[in-house]
């Protein structure tokens, strides 16, 4: 029979338990800890690509081109980081640079660029091109930009500085460390890849901080973050570049521009027939207008009327206009030689009539062609100061996108160019409109110049303001339909016409005009006018100098009669004094 035995389990010691708890924890602990832990990357990554990398304000920005001693910068690089007007002119093969005093040409492939059309002889080409990119040399930029350059050793990064940027200085200071806490990071942490070692005593430059690192730059231009307790702060520094602009003192005006435009279209007016104008102090005829997409000009203007005119004491601001015409504009302004042609034949004129300005008068173009009529201003601008002259330009209200007549102006860049923007702000109601209106209501015209001053400084800022009124007819066609049509007049003519039809005009609280109209039984034809006359003058003139612009500028001379010089006349106590 077998035997059964029996036996009794023996317990754990508690012991034992809290032991195996122990040692349960500590594996968690340790392997959370070795997750989570920082252990510093020994990853090292490539901070500079490619030879001769840019270094701008603190990245990498391409690369330079090294040739013999000469450093090459792509175009591309300066145009989006130091000139923004920088261009390339196809036909010319040239880049073109504009200053406040200079027009600058640099061909490619050549030993020669031009200052003004001076040449100035090279070594080396200033241009190169490289496989489709263009580059252009350094040096000579130095002497029209605020800039200056250093080529770092080991890494032979060009380091391109500007005038005016700031750095602060900074060591390592810690010597008993692990060497993977002296390493720059990409990131601020130590699981990020690193740069570069430092060294105890190493100088950095400090550029930003992020949490507990700083964000330093080596001398040979590396740079990555490192924490701040191993790295002392020193002194500040700032780079000072300087860099002298030449100005041209152009004719002055005693107080507020006070011009009117003479409309010249075949012939100039007997000025032995022109009244003396009060307060007026410019005149500017309409003598010169773009003939040929090569930048012929066609010229009407006048020696005897210049002479008369500054006789008078008025300045001559002869008038440039683009014809108007959309297609001749794109042709002659789309290359250097054509704006270059436009531009010599207004010098040659100012010289031939005795000019003291150009008014330039470029309407009709298309919007995409903007920036090429803000080119022709940067290129016209430097010779027509250098020659003593006063450069205005006329421009329009904002009226919408894909306007020919508004959009394609440039005002702000326009404005940081010229000496003076006249805002033709009249037309409110154009001859072609379909319903009757006011051709330049005050309300109009103060809420868009409001609107403009955002873009345009005040002192830079003239108003325009008609002379000339529309006599609107709205007449009832036998198809019930009415038709719209209008006539412009001049001060004269309106005054004759209001007192032929026996009208006393009313005080038009809308438009701030004196208003009237007269129904023709006759032509079943109602007449309506909005009255330019010394009421409405006078506002404009009042507006002018409340809002501190640079003066009143009137269209045209012929519309006017005496009183309008008297009630255009602003008063120069409220007006900014002109330059």
């Amino acid at each position: 029979m077998a035997q059964i035995e029996h036996y009794k389990n023996k317990s754990l010691s508690p012991k034992w338990i809290l032991g195996g708890l122990m040692i349960g924890i500590i594996i968690i602990a340790s392997s959370i800890l070795f997750l989570l832990y920082p252990f510093a990357s020994k990853e090292k990554t490539t901070y500079f690509n490619d030879k001769n990398p840019i270094l701008f304000e603190g990245t990498q920005e391409g690369n330079a081109l090294l040739d013999g001693n000469t450093i090459f910068l792509p175009l591309s690089f300066m145009q989006q980081h130091i000139d923004k007007t920088i261009i390339f002119d196809e036909k010319s093969k040239s880049i073109i640079i504009t200053t406040a005093d200079k027009v600058i040409q640099m061909p490619t492939d050549s030993l020669t660029f031009f200052v003004n059309q001076k040449p100035v002889q090279l070594q080396i080409s200033p241009i190169i091109s490289k496989e489709g990119q263009l580059f252009v040399a350094i040096d000579p930029l130095l002497a029209y930009y605020p800039i200056q350059f250093k080529i770092l050793e080991e890494t032979g990064a060009v380091w391109i500085q500007k005038d005016g940027d700031r750095y602060t200085k900074g060591t390592i200071i810690e010597e008993e460390v692990h060497p993977e806490n002296l390493r720059l990071r990409t990131e601020p942490s130590l699981k990020a890849p690193y740069t570069a070692e430092m060294s105890n005593r190493e100088a950095v430059m400090i550029e930003g901080e992020k949490a507990d690192f700083y964000l330093v730059r080596k001398e040979n231009g590396i740079s990555g973050y490192i924490n701040k307790k191993y790295v002392e702060k020193n002194n500040e520094m700032s780079i000072s570049i300087s860099h002298q602009s030449n100005t041209v003192a152009v004719p002055k005006i005693n107080g507020p521009v006070q011009l009117t435009w003479e409309a010249v279209y075949t012939k100039n007016p007997d000025h032995t027939q022109i009244p003396d104008m009060l307060g007026v102090n410019v005149v500017s005829p309409t003598w010169f207008s773009l003939s040929g997409n090569d930048g012929s000009i066609k010229n009407l203007a006048s020696l005897d009327y210049s002479k008369w005119a500054q006789s008078k004491g008025y300045q001559v601001w002869g008038l440039f206009s683009n014809s108007f015409d959309p297609i001749m504009t794109h042709e002659a302004l789309k290359d250097f030689e054509t704006r270059q042609t436009i531009i010599r034949q207004l010098l040659h004129f100012s010289q031939m009539y005795q000019l003291q300005g150009i008014n330039f008068d470029i309407e009709n173009v298309y919007p995409e062609d903007g920036p090429l009529v803000t080119q022709l201003m940067r290129e016209a601008t430097p010779y027509l100061h250098e020659a003593g002259l006063v450069v205005s330009m006329d421009i329009t209200f904002y009226a919408g996108d894909n306007n020919n007549w508004s959009s394609f102006y440039e005002r702000n860049k326009l404005a940081g160019i010229v000496d003076y923007l006249i805002i033709m702000a009249y037309d409110e109601h154009p001859g072609s409109s379909p319903v009757a209106g006011s051709v330049s209501s005050l309300p109009w015209v103060e809420t868009n110049l409001q609107n403009l001053l955002k873009e345009v400084p005040k002192e830079k800022l003239i108003l325009g303001v008609p002379l000339y009124t529309r006599l609107w007819k709205e007449q009832l066609k036998e198809d019930g339909t009415t038709e719209v049509s209008s006539q412009s007049m001049s001060m004269a003519k309106m005054k004759e016409w209001l007192s032929e039809k026996g009208l006393q005009p009313i005080y038009d609280e809308e438009s701030g005009q004196n208003y009237t109209e007269y129904y023709a039984d006759d032509e079943k034809a109602t007449y309506k006018v909005w009255i330019e006359d010394e009421l409405s003058l006078n506002k404009r003139a009042t507006l002018a100098a409340n809002y501190q612009l640079a003066g009143v500028a009137s269209w045209s001379r012929f519309f006017g009669d005496q009183s309008a010089w008297t009630a255009i006349n602003m008063d120069p106590n409220k007006a900014v004094t002109q330059k």
